[in-house]
């Protein structure tokens, strides 16, 4: 079976009943993994999600087959989730049809595949698998994507707010789903309680929008943290963040350097201009903490550098959308490294 984001939700539920090997590809990570949780909510019992790497199975073709055929140590079902660049999975899946394909579900999101790819012609004429393609979305089809998801979350949204929460979220479909939860829950809009969402709302919780994912690790890197850092970048990894999207966080928060300092002067008072600030509103006073450590480190020409290093790690993550994770990994590790010498 095959399927683009034009057809994949009609086919969704009779993949999820009949095919056992998923393959989501395409330029657009978000959709493909947004594909995968799909199809796994829509999987009968889909009991214990095993995860694997297309490294890991690279390594050990033989791997993938073992785990699809064996049974849990209290004989509990299970699925498989795979993340791989390209065709990493290309072996593991070859042995993995060569014997039988019964066992639990195997779900395949490789970024940077696409339905043309060694692994996709593998499984694409098979009735028990299905390949997936899903192209980078426009503004306005993510915007149409962010009021479906108002619906069940008893939001009313205008198409103009849509396409807010869509640009705000880079067109990544999870992180507009954060938006759109988090709008929800200050509004406490439920289907039985529905509620109108308004820009004025927008922006009260844009303070907090990237408290849940991102603005730990901002922190850490901009405040030099060196300690903190492995750990953060792990639970990047382990929360499938979108380092593009992750990247724009720290652009925001440099580009509001950028403003605080010209604002405060090269003579001023780090300290003391935040707390006025955040006494007049014009900074979320929680993160007065964080700003006054921040622009403690960065100013003047080092922090004209940082918004440098920021566009060229941006067009990096553009151009190698394969290594982007480990692309901003190493340039966070640099900036954090910056932060950490003072002048």
């Amino acid at each position: 079976m095959k399927a683009t984001q034009k057809d994949f939700k009609a086919a969704a539920p009779r993949a999820a009943r009949d095919a056992r090997v998923f393959f989501f590809c395409g330029p657009d990570e978000a959709g493909a993994s947004d594909a995968a949780h799909t199809i796994a909510s829509l999987l009968t019992d889909p009991g214990e999600r095993i995860e694997l790497s297309g490294a890991d199975l690279k390594r050990d073709p033989v791997r993938l087959g073992d785990e699809a055929r064996s049974t849990s140590l209290f004989g509990e079902t299970r699925h498989i989730w795979v993340r791989a660049a390209g065709d990493e999975v290309h072996d593991a899946v070859s042995i993995l049809l060569d014997g039988d394909v019964a066992g639990c579900p195997v779900l395949i999101v490789a970024t940077s595949a696409t339905d043309k790819s060694r692994t996709a012609k593998l499984l694409a004429t098979r009735p028990d698998a299905l390949v997936a393609m899903f192209w980078p979305p426009d503004l306005r089809s993510v915007a149409e994507s962010v009021r479906q998801m108002a619906g069940p979350a008893g939001l009313r949204l205008s198409g103009d707010l849509a396409e807010r929460i869509a640009r705000a979220a880079s067109l990544d479909t999870r992180l507009a789903q954060s938006e759109v939860t988090k709008l929800a829950l200050y509004l406490d809009a439920s289907t039985e309680s529905p509620k109108t969402a308004d820009a004025e709302a927008l922006a009260a919780i844009g303070a907090k929008t990237e408290d849940d994912g991102f603005a730990a690790l901002v922190s850490v890197v901009l405040g030099g943290d060196s300690g903190k850092l492995s750990h953060e970048l792990h639970r990047m990894h382990e929360l499938g963040l979108n380092p593009v999207g992750l990247l724009l966080a720290f652009e925001r928060r440099a580009a509001q350097l950028v403003q605080l300092s010209a604002r405060m002067g090269p003579r001023g008072n780090v300290r003391q201009f935040i707390e006025a600030e955040a006494s007049a509103r014009r900074v979320f006073y929680k993160e007065s903490r964080d700003l006054i450590e921040q622009l403690t480190r960065w100013r003047g020409r080092k922090l004209t550098r940082l918004a440098s290093k920021l566009v060229e790690l941006h067009r990096a993550l553009l151009g190698n959308s394969q290594n982007a994770e480990l692309l901003l990994a190493q340039g966070l590790a640099e900036i954090t490294r910056a932060a950490a010498q003072r002048g």
